[in-house]
């Protein structure tokens, strides 16, 4: 299985299933499940942010994203609307 790694100027990853999640820990603030994907929200202490994870057990790759705290609920009702839109190869 290949990992992908994509840095913007919000944190952004794609691991695989044997990747670890976070290296930070984190609390679970919301979760649910939609077409398939496990979507999270979650909230670090270490540094007051949060951050979605949106999870597709078909594939076993996990997105994980960083997201405004005035944001976060959107985020995680619209996970994919809230994507960071700029790439750096």
């Amino acid at each position: 299985m290949s990992h992908t790694a994509i840095e913007t100027k919000d944190e952004m990853r794609v691991v695989g299933a044997d990747s670890p999640a976070l290296a930070r820990p984190r609390r679970e603030l919301a979760r649910r499940v939609s077409g398939g994907m496990e979507i999270t929200l979650y909230w670090s202490a270490h540094d007051d942010s949060t951050s979605i994870e949106v999870w597709q057990p078909a594939s076993g790759e996990t997105l994980l994203f960083t997201v405004a705290g005035e944001h976060a609920l959107d985020a995680f009702y619209h996970p994919f609307a809230q994507l960071p839109t700029e790439v750096d190869d």
